[in-house]
């Protein structure tokens, strides 16, 4: 599956909350902000699919190589938020934080003089 961003992305963030370090099987994801009506995605209908992962929000993957993508919600309708490992072109932001930071993962604990804030909500 192939996506373009047509607009930067508005903020990028590390996740540090069970339920993504859950569905990328890793210590915490990045994410970039976008607005949905700035991402194209290509072959959605055929390949694209969506999971309830909790009430409110859904989860996008491939189904054809079940590769993580997507995450979206009812408490931002109108932004589409993107793992930053899939966007394979460099980008001008980088993150700007961390959330959920009190829920980290003590063997995946990013660099602690990188300067970030640490909040544990959004």
């Amino acid at each position: 599956m192939r996506f373009d961003l047509n607009a930067p992305p508005r903020w990028m963030t590390h996740c540090h909350c069970t339920l993504c370090r859950s569905a990328h099987g890793a210590g915490f994801v990045t994410w970039i902000g976008m607005l949905a009506k700035d991402v194209e995605i290509h072959d959605a209908e055929r390949c694209l699919r969506w999971y309830d992962s909790s009430p409110g929000a859904q989860r996008g993957f491939c189904e054809r190589c079940g590769s993580p993508l997507f995450f979206r919600s009812s408490r931002w309708p109108s932004e589409l938020h993107i793992a930053r490992a899939q966007v394979h072109a460099p980008l001008e932001l980088e993150p700007q934080g961390h959330v959920f930071w009190s829920r980290h993962v003590d063997w995946a604990r990013p660099d602690p003089a990188d300067g970030l804030p640490r909040k544990d909500t959004l």
